[in-house]
């Protein structure tokens, strides 16, 4: 279990700026949050050292790539055993159509996955190449995704 990190106002504000640019500076970041770049450079760092910034990523417009259809995926499995849950994380981790992969309660689905790919030519393709060929899939539930109303990478960070 990850232990929580408390945070002091300025935490907060260098982590808001963090999630807004990722390629925000250090010179420019300690101007926001008032601090000269040395202090600023250290909290950035003991925060990453901590574990509460987990990691520096560049988002990608999947429309731009080509990659037209997200379906939200409920999967129910034969078995709710650590082996067979185990074997499955294994494998939807290893394609790249999956971009989430949740253990889920209150639905008749063990796991929600979101998945990204071109059209439904390729969701087919996925859905029956490589989906419900995992050992232990007993049921596929597929919703598809007709508009974004609210898409954040943000956290909320009250205080």
């Amino acid at each position: 279990m990850t232990e929580v990190v408390s945070l002091d106002r300025i935490d907060r504000r260098i982590l808001q700026e963090m999630q807004r640019n990722g390629r925000i500076s250090n010179l420019e970041l300690a101007d926001k949050v008032g601090l000269s770049p040395t202090p600023c450079s250290r909290r950035v760092k003991r925060l990453e050292e901590s574990g509460l910034i987990d990691r520096h990523v560049t988002l990608l417009n999947p429309k731009a790539l080509g990659l037209k259809l997200t379906a939200m995926v409920g999967i129910s499995m034969d078995r709710h055993t650590p082996d067979r849950f185990e074997a499955f994380e294994q494998a939807v981790g290893q394609m790249p159509e999956v971009l989430e992969c949740l253990i889920v309660t209150g639905q008749s689905a063990d796991f929600l996955l979101k998945v990204v790919v071109r059209d439904m030519e390729h969701y087919e393709q996925f859905l029956l190449g490589q989906l419900t060929k995992l050992e232990g899939v007993t049921g596929v539930h597929s919703s598809f995704v007709l508009r974004e109303v609210v898409k954040k990478t943000e956290l909320p960070l009250g205080g």
